[in-house]
C-alpha cells in the first residue's frame, strides 16, 4: 500500500508558485515587510473581498503588528510603483484603502483561513520571508567588510604616503 503523502509535504507539491513570485509581493512599509491583502487573496485563490471578511471577524488576531491598512499617501505611493487599481475608479477598483499583513500575520491567516490551500501558501510565503531576512542579513555582513576594507586602505594609503615621504627626501640628500 502506498504511503500517504504528509499534509506539509503535499502542500508546497500542489503549488506551482515559486518563491521568486511570492518574494516580488513582500514590501517594505513603514519600516516593515509585509504583503498586501490583495497579492494574499490572489496566492490563496480567494477574494480579496472574501479574505478581509474572514480578518474581521477574527480581529482579535491581527494587532497592529501582524495587520495594519494603508494610509492614503501609501496606498497612492504602491499605486505609481506596482500599478494598482483606482479606489473607486469605475471600473471595478477597490473601494478602500489596502491592508497589510507583516510576517506574523500571513503566519495568522492560515488559522483564520481554514483551507490546504492556505496552509500550503503560508508555508511558502513564510519560507519567502525568511529567505529574505537571510539576504539582509549577508548584505549586512557584506557592507561591514567592505567598511572594514576601506579603514585598512586608508591606514595603508597613509603608511604608503609615509614611505613615499622617507624615500624622497632620502633621495634628495647628496
Amino acid at each position: 500500500m502506498p504511503k500517504k503523502p504528509t499534509p506539509a509535504s503535499n502542500a508546497t507539491d500542489l503549488l506551482p508558485v515559486p518563491v521568486e513570485v511570492i518574494e516580488r509581493r513582500i514590501y517594505l512599509i513603514r519600516g516593515q515587510k509585509v504583503m498586501l491583502d490583495s497579492d494574499l487573496a490572489g496566492l490563496y485563490q480567494v477574494e480579496t473581498f472574501n479574505l478581509n471578511k474572514a480578518v474581521k471577524r477574527n480581529l482579535n488576531r491581527f494587532p497592529e503588528d501582524f495587520m495594519f491598512q494603508l494610509s492614503q499617501e501609501e496606498a497612492q505611493s504602491l499605486r505609481f510603483q506596482i500599478g494598482m487599481s483606482k479606489p473607486g475608479g469605475g471600473r471595478g477598483g477597490r473601494r478602500y484603502l489596502p491592508y497589510a499583513f507583516t510576517e506574523h500575520g500571513v503566519a495568522m491567516l492560515s488559522s483564520v483561513l481554514n483551507s490546504e490551500r492556505a496552509v500550503a501558501m503560508n508555508i511558502l510565503i513564510i519560507r519567502a520571508f525568511v529567505k529574505l531576512r537571510e539576504i539582509l542579513a549577508t548584505h549586512k555582513d557584506l557592507a561591514r567588510k567592505i567598511e572594514e576594507l576601506e579603514l585598512r586602505q586608508e591606514v595603508q594609503a597613509s603608511h604608503i604616503a609615509n614611505i613615499y615621504k622617507i624615500v624622497k627626501s632620502l633621495k634628495s640628500r647628496p
